[in-house]
């Protein structure tokens, strides 16, 4: 039995449906128990547990042979990542009083550097708190995420547009299509360990901006310009999407990170897993669900 957080995302998804097809069993931990038929159906037992309740989270943990844990997106924390601090604070202490026999949890390509890391920075602060436990524990560092292109599709299918802050633009980066993670996590937890475990997980190749274009434009069926957005227009282009003005720094922090090189894979002595799925799949399956959605919106 593997208890796995997150289980409506991406990533705890792919995890849970990769145990599942392995004859695993699955806890899912959710916080809301409308969101409990699908798992339910697919046999997973389900517990209802609030990533604030230490209480819940540890009952959830007991009684497992195994725990995915990860932090929900925040892209616009607060000064001094206190939103996630205090999570990182409920989750250990639930880890703590359940003591699994082992704890997987979703980190961040670049997650070993110890200051400009902007939104990374949250799960530098996990790593850090989890190495403080008793616990076996593995890292699971992740590339920069294929499913990010979800938010390209509009404007390179209506204008034939893609819009880049990672730059140069041929600079190729790790990327990841998140059922590739999800199957790293997934086998890593039926594995046997002691200690502390690093695993760096990427894509079968690395991709630049111009690739994300280039791959959008294939399914398209038309070109796809490839468009640097200059640094300067960063925070107001940010805070037109929504973002608070005075939380863009991490973001930006993060993108220079990439842009620099300073968030990179660490290498040396961790391991290092190489996905099946390349950016052209994600692509493909991206563009379908926008258009099954405008379909089923006409």
């Amino acid at each position: 039995m593997y208890a796995i957080m997150g289980i409506t995302g991406q990533v705890g998804s792919a995890t849970a449906r990769h145990l599942l097809d392995n004859g695993q069993q699955v806890r899912a931990i959710l916080r809301d128990k409308r969101k409990a038929a699908t798992w339910v159906a697919r046999g997973a037992e389900v517990a209802i547990a609030d990533w604030s309740d230490a209480e819940a989270l540890a009952t959830a943990f007991e009684n497992v042979d195994g725990v995915f844990v990860m932090l929900p997106a925040n892209f616009a924390p607060g000064p001094d990542f206190a939103e996630p601090r205090a999570l990182i604070g409920t989750l250990t202490t639930a880890l703590r009083r359940a003591q699994p026999p082992k704890v997987v949890a979703l980190s961040s390509i670049g997650a070993q550097q110890p200051r400009d890391l902007g939104l990374i920075t949250q799960l530098h602060l996990l790593e850090q708190a989890l190495d403080a436990l008793p616990l076996p524990r593995a890292h699971v560092r992740a590339a920069w995420f294929m499913e990010n292109l979800r938010w390209d599709v509009t404007l390179a299918q209506h204008e034939g547009h893609l819009v880049s802050c990672l730059q140069p633009l041929d600079r190729a980066i790790p990327m990841v299509a998140t059922d590739d993670i999800g199957r790293t996590i997934a086998s890593t937890l039926i594995e046997t360990w002691f200690g502390r475990r690093v695993i760096e997980v990427e894509g079968p190749r690395r991709y630049s901006p111009r690739d994300m274009a280039q791959a959008l434009a294939a399914v398209l069926e038309h070109d796809v310009e490839t468009i640097a957005v200059p640094r300067e227009q960063w925070a107001a282009r940010f805070v037109d999407e929504g973002m608070p003005a005075d939380r863009t720094a991490p973001r930006i922090a993060m993108l220079d990170g990439f842009n620099s090189g300073w968030i990179r894979f660490e290498g040396g002595t961790t391991e290092h897993v190489s996905g099946r799925i390349p950016l052209g799949y994600v692509a493909d399956e991206l563009v379908s669900a926008c258009l099954d959605v405008l379909e089923s919106a006409a």
